[in-house]
This record gives structure tokens, sequence and C-alpha cells, in this order.
């Protein structure tokens, strides 16, 4: 890793980016920050390359803060500004995407500096406008507040990425939002495509409102390196009159990494898929003594480590056929990926393995003895009360995921493990999409269709809604005894198959599995929200059978209105002919 913090009166310093494994772009980063008439220097520059995996998950960052109290706060609001944004970014789980992560980490460290601000007299009213250039693979994001600038040069063309925070005023203008200036702070975040030769521009007022853009475009777009650019703009501004404090950060953009299906795991480590071994054998220190289930692509074994032999692991072995099947190996490497990272009571997630213990590609799970949700459901009818439970730990789980940045996308009964206790663990996040990792997704939609939200089926990669559908689905195929909520003719209520449970239920499963996402709950909260809400209510014996028929079963309504009128329109020609 490498953080290179920059302040005081005339500083300036470069630094390359270089891929070891194809994780990141080739970046020239130069930097120059000088300080004003005054003696202090309020602008603070920080960069971050990171580590491989830093910089697979969250990037590469550039962070610049300009201090705006006259006094010693602005200076103190513009390093902490910095230091505490880098150390925040990088601090969550390496699921979530970098938007979510700087958002989280940017609304942090302005709630502390605006508390600082109003505790301590000598740092009164301290404040810092700031922006963060992160940039991941082809992609780069911006977040600001305030009115510290980013430009990008691309094909001769001069353009300012985002807008300043700033309100005019009859008297000039003043900074709107910036970090620990008000209560609240609203931020700014962009996306968009990196290209191979961008150069990018991270600079502060001093620098650009002394320099007109013509004379900023031709500077940036000199054949010159990123530290002589980054001089020269300084320079310039100065000579036109500049009083303030000027910083410059140049970013230049070499080349971006291309990546194929198996990146990941050329960032991991290639491990080799090797024949898939046989009860007895012992690989890496794991004993395996039997067969737990033996599919198209792996061998899944009940074993223990040599170290703990009284602790019952499962261990999936992919079969040398799983580069037939991109989607199948992608999700062998993503579950391994996911080793260590998720700790939730309802979820049976790999656990992690010593990177020089392991000399070939599998998977380790605790292994927990108990039925799937799909056996269950078909050898036994589900009480609301039981079924309620299964659905209020399994919305918790993907819950649990969806806050970590991760959506499974194959939920559904088989992927549901129900243990003798009644307790719940969702299965198998091979299919998982995490935004927050970098790799390509799939080549076709994963999942199984007759689980997947509509959006899902036509490329989207999902979110939260989409993982309300296939948590609706699967509640009412378990409720169902096993059927499905689709038929001929649409939807089938729940009350057609189990007319004893609830109105309610139904409406809460239809509901979730509205075709529009924006008409689903939101997240898996919110159904067992509902859900919880409707059963206290006393719903447990409000069913189905006591609602009109028209409610229960439309079609016998109408035909029964039909044969009514028939009988009816019979009787009135009856009476006709018999009057003539």
């Amino acid at each position: 890793m490498n953080d290179v913090p920059l302040a005081n009166l005339a500083e300036q310093g470069g630094m390359t980016l270089r891929p070891e494994r194809g994780e990141c772009p080739e970046l020239d980063i130069a930097f120059v920050s000088e300080a004003g008439r005054g003696a202090r220097n309020e602008d603070y520059v920080g960069v971050m390359l990171g580590d491989v995996t830093q910089r697979t998950t969250r990037g590469s960052v550039v962070a610049l803060a300009d201090g705006m109290s006259g006094g010693r706060g602005g200076r103190v609001a513009a390093e902490l500004a910095v230091r505490s944004f880098i150390d925040g970014y990088y601090a969550p789980p390496d699921t979530l995407a970098p938007d979510a992560a700087a958002s989280r980490s940017l609304d942090a460290i302005h709630r502390w500096l605006h508390q600082i601000g109003r505790g301590d007299a000598e740092l009164s009213q301290m404040a810092a406008c700031f922006a963060a250039l992160m940039i991941r693979g082809g992609a780069a994001w911006l977040i600001g507040a305030g009115d510290v600038r980013l430009y990008r040069m691309r094909g001769g063309e001069l353009s300012q990425l985002g807008v300043d925070d700033v309100m005019d005023v009859p008297f000039g203008a003043f900074v709107a939002h910036a970090v620990g200036l008000q209560c609240e702070l609203v931020t700014r975040i962009e996306r968009w495509a990196l290209r191979e030769g961008d150069r990018l521009l991270l600079c502060t007022d001093g620098l650009y409102r002394r320099m007109p853009a013509r004379e900023l475009r031709a500077t940036l777009s000199a054949q010159a390196s990123a530290d002589i650019v980054a001089r020269r703009l300084v320079q310039t501004a100065r000579s036109r009159g500049s009083i303030d404090d000027i910083s410059a950060v140049v970013v230049d953009v070499r080349k971006i990494p291309v990546l194929d299906y198996r990146y990941l795991e050329g960032v991991l480590g290639d491990l080799p898929i090797l024949a898939v071994p046989a009860c007895g054998d012992v690989v890496d220190g794991y004993v395996l003594t039997a067969i737990l289930s033996d599919g198209r692509y792996s061998r899944i074994f009940i074993g223990h480590d040599l170290a703990e032999p009284n602790v019952r692991l499962a261990l999936k072995f992919p079969k040398p056929r799983v580069d037939e099947d991109a989607n199948v190996r992608q999700a062998i490497v993503r579950e391994r990926w996911l080793a260590g990272k998720i700790d939730d009571e309802y979820i049976l997630a790999p656990s992690a393995i010593d990177p020089a213990r392991q000399s070939r590609l599998y998977v380790v799970m605790p292994f927990l003895d108990g039925s799937t949700l799909e056996t269950l459901m078909t050898q036994t009818t589900i009480s609301l009360m039981r079924g309620l439970a299964i659905a209020r730990q399994l919305g918790h789980a993907v819950h649990a995921l969806n806050r970590l940045g991760i959506f499974h996308r194959d939920i559904k009964p088989d992927n549901v493990l129900v243990l003798p206790d009644d307790s719940v663990r969702l299965l198998d996040l091979g299919f998982a999409y995490m935004p927050g990792m970098l790799a390509p997704g799939p080549s076709t939609a994963p999942g199984t269709p007759a689980y997947m939200a509509p959006e899902l089926i036509k490329g989207a990669q999902g979110d939260a809604r989409s993982e309300v559908f296939t948590f609706g689905v699967t509640l009412y195929r378990m409720f169902s005894g096993g059927r499905s909520p689709y038929g001929f003719n649409g939807r089938v209520p729940l009350y057609r198959h189990r007319p004893g449970l609830p109105v309610w239920l139904d409406l809460v499963l239809e509901k979730a599995t509205q075709s529009d996402p924006e008409r689903r709950y939101q997240d898996a909260i919110e159904v067992c929200a509902d859900l919880d809400r409707f059963a206290a209510g006393g719903g447990e014996t409000e069913s189905a059978a006591r609602l009109p028929l028209i409610a229960r079963n439309p079609v016998m309504f109408w035909k029964t209105v039909a044969l009514v009128l028939l009988i009816l329109l019979l009787i009135a020609l009856a009476h006709g002919l018999g009057g003539t």
C-alpha cells in the first residue's frame, strides 16, 4: 500500500501504478500543493494505491480537500477529511461497491468534523471542500462536496466532471455544501468509464479561478509527463495573480485492464482443477470420509481437518469438466473468494483456507445435518406458524447478504437448509452478484428461471428487489406444497392450493412477486415486517374459505352468474310465450 499525504508550504511528488495480476489500470500520478499568501497551506492531498486485493475491490484513491476556515480549523478539517476518508473507504467489507463505501466513509467523517467544530472553540466552524477520485479497473467514481473540481481531458476536449456546490449571491458566491459545514451533508457521486489516454485533473479554486478555460485546456493537452503538467498548472495560476493555496493532482491513464472470466482466479492465485479425489483420500490435511453428493460439475465430501478430527466439514471439489461451463467455474471461484467474508448465523458460507495450504481448487464449509426446504415441503404440509418462522430466518439471511452488497440470485427451496430444530441456513453463493468485486459477470443469466425476477431474465445483474422476487416465489412454493405461483392464465392465488391459509399471506406474496420492481417490496426485511405485522394481528384464523366466492374462485363465480342469468332468461321467455 502507498498512502502519500501532501501538505505544508511547497510539496510535490509523483508515483506510478502498475498492475501485478491485471487487477488495475496503468496510471501516472503527480501532485503539487503550494501555500498562498498565508503562512499555512490549508489544502491537503492524499493518494492510496492499495495492494492487489484492495485494487481489485476498492481500486485506488486520490483525495483533495480545501480547508474553509481562516483559522486553524480549516487546515485540520482538510487533513482529517482526506486521511479519515481514505481509512474509512477501505474499511467496509470487500463486497461493497466503491460508491457505497465512499458514501459511508464521507458521511461518517462529515458528522465527526461537524461535531468537533461545534465543541472545540479553537476549531470553530471547521469545514473543508472535498473531492475524491476512485479508480478501479476501467471505471472511475467521483464523490465530492464543495468546489474542489475534477477535469477530464479526452481527445482534445476539456470537460468538468461534476458540479460545484456553490450558491450565487449579489456580492459573489458562497459554498453551499462542504464536509463539516452543516448538520446534513449533500454529496454528489458520479461514475464513468475510463479510456486509455485520459488525463484527469483534481484541483482547488486557487488554480481554476485564475486560469481561463483555453489556457487550462492547452496546458493539459501538452505532450508532457504528469509531473511537468502539474507544476506548469500551479506556476501559471500563480503568475496570473492567484494568492490562494493552490493544489493540482494530474492522473494519466496509460492502459485499461482487459478482464476475462478467469480474471478473479488470476487475482486469487490460479489453482489447478485436478481429478476428483475419492473417499479415504487426504487433501491438504483434510480427510475425505464419505460422499455427500456427486453431480455433473462437482463432488461434495463429508470430511474433517486432521487438526480437528471431531469437527465435520463439507468439501466441494470441482470436476475438470467445469471448463465446459464458464458460469460454473466462476461460481466455484466466487465461493472461494467469499470464504471468511460472511459471518451470519443464517448463512452457510465457505470457510477461509490458508493460501499456503491450498494446493488445488476446492471449497470448504461447515457440515450441518439437515434437509433442504424442497425435500421438507414435499414430505409434509408446513403450517402457517412454522412457515413464518422459516420465512423470518430466510429473510434475515437475504437481507444480511444484501447489506454486504451481495445479491444471491439463486434463492430457492433447494438452496435452503432446514436443521432438525427448524433453524435455517441459506446455501450456495456461487451465482451471487457482488458490485464490490471487480470481475466480469456470467455470459448468461444465472440462477433458476422459475424463480428469477423478470429483470434478471432480461439481463439485469440484480439488486435487493430481484432478491425479493425469488424470496417470494420460494415462500409461495413452501406454503403451497411445492406448487408454482403461475398457471396458464397468470398468477394462481395461494388459497387455491390451501384455502385454510389467511388472505393476507397471499397478498404479501403477491406484492413480493410483482413483475415491476417498483411495485414490489424493496427488500426482504420489508416482506418479513409485513408477515410479522399481519400474524401479530391474529390473522391465523382468517382463512380464504371465509372470502366470498368471487374472491376465492372467480371462474366459478362467473359460471354461476351466467347459469342464473340463463335460467332467468328461459323463465322470461317461457312467460312471454305463455302470454301470447
